[in-house]
């Protein structure tokens, strides 16, 4: 079945884009990611709030916080799709990357992607 891609977009046909569903879980990780608590309606708890660390002095402790807010948030918002293997947050000179290594829960496959805090260098 196919998904909504995310960001919405139009495909090259003119009709809403569509993704596939490896595609689709990766979106959602970033989603939760990006999303800062009380952003969404009705769902106060949700989203990790990476942009909010963006601000803060890049340090060890920093990529501590940050692994823990994410593994947390991940096992909490999309424990029924996936299963977090690791977390690791690298603390580069202008980036915050985070990298989560997780497997599909139907499927069995084991995947991996890294994210960076918009606006942050590439």
């Amino acid at each position: 079945m196919p998904t909504l891609d995310y960001p919405y977009r139009f495909s090259h046909q003119g009709r809403t884009a569509t993704t596939t569903d490896d595609d689709h879980v990766r979106d959602l990780i970033e989603q939760v990611l990006f999303t800062a608590p009380g952003e969404r309606v009705m769902r106060p708890d949700f989203g990790a709030g990476l942009l909010a660390l963006v601000f803060e002095p890049n340090s060890a402790m920093l990529a501590t916080t940050a692994q823990m807010l994410v593994q947390s948030a991940l096992q909490l918002h999309l424990s029924h799709l996936i299963a977090v293997h690791a977390v690791e947050v690298s603390n580069d000179d202008a980036a915050l990357r985070v990298n989560v290594q997780y497997s599909l829960l139907l499927e069995r496959t084991t995947h991996s992607a890294t994210f960076a805090a918009p606006g942050s260098a590439p």
